[in-house]
């Protein structure tokens, strides 16, 4: 599953632009700043940090993330065994500086996770941790949860092993980079393996049922005092490396219900009827769904260079609602499922920027090793579902008003003119004739959803004229003009 994220462009972020998205951290109370005793524990944290015994640094780990990231969470290495594959996944090693019941501890359940906007990131943990001390940036002696996966040719997991250790990331690399020397057959055999052993998990991840959203990232460029939206569909080592992280999840759930305590992601089924609409609306908008395909096959085969099937894409999040967190203490719920994933599943690679990935990696090093979870811990993990989802829906409200404020702000300068649109709801007077609905349309280009004005079905092609778009409000309003 993926979010809808836009960045500004360094160029753009001294704008008025920037200045409208930053007034949106106060409208929505966000912590910007830490407490001074919050930094001043972060600082001791890092002054006494003893690293493990455990020494892992011949493994050749890398890290795989977007250019612009220093908050590293993760870094990897696989190699061929005998019969399958050999795969190393480093985790920041995130509670060796955050002291269970401190004021840090205290500050990041406030927080809940980083909030991404598009001119800055909003960081779950003071920078002096996220993006130094304990980020795996390369080149670093840095402690970290260091799980150890055995694959067999299909690329299952045979075996699974963690500990705590000392690792050095060889080199931080970009998606974008890893993509190419893909593509141009220079890559590393490690990440030729990445690869093998990517696509050997989304066939897994088919066989099971499961499914996920693949949203196009976004980029704002600021010319000449405008702006542009510029949209980038997933790249397939995403989704490769997703493999790797979703693959520790799904271990990370297995060995916390094996030990009966921990916390779970959890997320029904889509309803039926939630699927019957989406049938009706990929139909609509002119895709072919095979009456015997499952939605997460569906969903993979969109080409999200068609408008009409990015339109699907984000349509689709009809059918992933209810995800929550359940904590296990003693008897196992009755709900264990990620459906999406089609699997129980924990979050536990990213505790630099979730709160809950550091309990569930505190968890797990506990279990794998037989010993007893500690009460304060145990006794935290109940009060964490209900902090990470007000904290999901604060984050969720405050980047859909900056996607909203960063929209309308790029065509804020292209009132008057027409475009090429799908509509996705329909739109017309009401049936007592007292006013009229608006509809939803995703724009060709840029890939914009917005509401519109005028008489149409959904899933028809019209040409529409931009009568408002007002960055203030976070406001903008179509009309068809044309078929």
């Amino acid at each position: 599953m993926s979010h809808q994220y836009i960045a500004l462009t360094p160029e753009a972020r001294s704008t008025a632009l920037a200045q409208a998205l930053k007034a949106l951290e106060t409208e929505f109370e966000v912590r910007s700043e830490f407490p001074a005793e919050v930094l001043e524990e972060a600082k001791r944290a890092i002054a006494d940090f003893e690293l493990p015994a455990i020494d892992k640094r011949d493994i050749e780990l890398v890290t795989i993330d977007p250019a612009s990231s220093t908050d590293l969470d993760q870094a990897l290495h696989l190699s061929r065994s005998d019969d399958g594959y050999l795969v190393h996944y480093a985790i920041a090693d995130v509670p060796g500086f955050v002291a269970l019941g401190g004021t840090l501890d205290a500050e990041t359940r406030l927080r809940g996770q980083t909030v991404y906007l598009p001119h800055r990131r909003i960081s779950l943990h003071p920078e002096s941790i996220s993006e130094d001390a304990g980020s795996l940036l390369p080149n670093r002696d840095r402690s970290a949860y260091l799980w150890t996966f055995t694959l067999d040719g299909q690329g299952a997991v045979t075996g699974t092993g963690l500990q705590r250790a000392i690792v050095r990331s060889r080199e931080k690399l970009s998606y974008v980079g890893v993509q190419e020397s893909l593509d141009a057959g220079t890559a590393s055999e490690m990440l030729q393996l990445l690869r093998e052993v990517g696509l050997k998990r989304i066939e897994l991840e088919r066989a099971r049922g499961g499914a996920s959203l693949r949203i196009p990232s976004q980029e704002v460029e600021c010319i000449d005092g405008t702006y542009k939206i510029v949209s980038d569909a997933p790249l397939p080592v995403e989704d490769w490396n997703a493999q790797v992280s979703l693959m520790t999840g799904m271990e990370a759930a297995r060995i916390m219900l094996e030990a009966r305590v921990g916390l779970l992601r959890t997320m029904p089924a889509p309803a039926q009827k939630d699927i019957d609409i989406f049938r009706l609306q990929a139909k609509a908008l002119g895709a072919v769904w095979e009456p015997t395909q499952p939605y997460g096959e569906f969903l993979r085969s969109l080409d999200l260079a068609d408008p009409r099937q990015l339109a699907l894409m984000h349509q689709a999040t009809s059918l992933f609602r209810g995800a929550t967190y359940t904590a296990i203490d003693g008897e196992l719920p009755r709900d264990t499922f990620q459906a999406a994933i089609a699997a129980p599943y924990a979050h536990t690679t990213a505790p630099l920027r979730r709160l809950v990935d550091r309990f569930a990696l505190l968890v797990c090093s506990y279990a794998v090793t037989g010993q007893e979870v500690p009460r304060g811990l145990r006794e935290v993990l109940p009060t964490l579902p209900e902090l990470m989802n007000d904290s999901n829906r604060v984050v969720n409200k405050i980047e859909r008003a900056a996607i909203d404020t960063v929209e309308a702000a790029s065509l804020a300068h292209r009132v008057g003119e027409r475009f090429r649109a799908v509509t996705l709801t329909a739109s017309g007077e009401s049936p007592n004739g007292n006013h009229r609905s608006l509809g939803t349309l995703q724009l060709d280009s840029p890939a914009v959803m917005a509401p519109f004005e005028g008489t149409s079905q959904a899933g028809v092609q019209v040409e529409v004229e931009l009568v408002h778009a007002d960055p203030a409000s976070r406001k903008v309003l179509f009309r068809i003009v044309g078929a």
